[in-house]
């Protein structure tokens, strides 16, 4: 039986070669925790998700000619995931790094408030994890940076 799980808002699904590999590397790299996992009748993976916190993220194969990893468009992203953390950012990267993550930027604290860094998975998805290590208000981080900060354009 299946343990339920409520269904955020909305979530990510992300096309690999390899999507059982990817499963048990962002379970082992990143510490998502897999939800589902059906099979069709030759045992290949026809849908999963797996979820992080109250976030929730799908891994698929590669389905049709505009779902492709991005390992097999030269390593082009149109999106990345980012992670919010309530652990120490800094152990969740070295984590990664021990998995085989290639770190593109090592943690580092935003004006925001939020210490930040990406990381790279096996088939070249480019994941940014963060963990408030200052709350601040949008009024703090614009007078220290001289940006301005509004709800609409």
């Amino acid at each position: 039986m299946i343990e339920e799980f409520r269904r955020p808002a909305f979530s990510s699904a992300l096309c690999y070669r390899d999507p059982k590999a990817a499963l048990r590397w962002l379970e082992d790299a990143f510490g998502f925790e897999p939800l589902m996992v059906i099979l069709d009748g030759d045992g290949n993976l026809a849908h999963s998700e797996m979820r992080f916190g109250d976030g929730l993220i799908m891994v698929g194969n590669e389905w049709s000619a505009a779902h492709k990893s991005p390992q097999s468009i030269t390593g082009l992203n149109t999106q990345s995931v980012h992670v919010h953390l309530d652990q120490d950012i800094d152990a969740h990267c070295a984590r990664g790094r021990a998995a085989g993550a290639q770190i593109l930027q090592e943690p580092q604290t935003q004006f925001y408030g939020d210490r930040t860094y990406r990381a790279v998975d096996p088939e070249g998805h480019i994941w940014t994890f963060g963990q408030t290590v200052q709350a601040m208000t949008s009024a703090e981080w614009d007078k220290a940076t001289g940006f301005t900060t509004k709800a609409r354009l």
